[in-house]
């Protein structure tokens, strides 16, 4: 299963002294296969980012999260998780493969 994780945070120097380390954090669960892929939303209103995670389950997610330096430190002020089934495209090979009825015949 595939993960949408949208995380927002404030602005300050205290980001600025844990970026880096939610970096490197975020590069181990890249090599580990867990984070698909990861960076910033343009243009948003505050601070944030999106991150594609594989996993079992949800609760899984909110484990790696609430590992993320970020959240330790208190960085996170938003956070929105959604379960995504990507049945086209690049990464239709994490897709569930149930398509709608309506879809059947593609």
């Amino acid at each position: 299963m595939l993960f949408i994780v949208k995380m927002e945070h404030p602005d300050g120097d205290k980001w600025n002294q844990y970026v880096l380390e939610h970096v490197r954090y975020l590069q181990g669960l890249i090599e580990q296969g867990y984070l698909l892929a990861s960076g910033p939303v343009v243009g948003a209103e505050l601070r944030a980012g999106l991150l594609i995670f594989r996993a079992d389950n949800e609760q899984q997610v909110g484990e790696w999260v609430a590992a993320d330096p970020f959240s330790r430190e208190g960085l996170i002020v938003s956070l929105t998780v959604c379960q995504w089934d990507p049945l086209f495209g690049s990464l239709s090979q994490y897709a569930s493969g149930a398509l709608p009825p309506e879809l059947d015949s593609l």
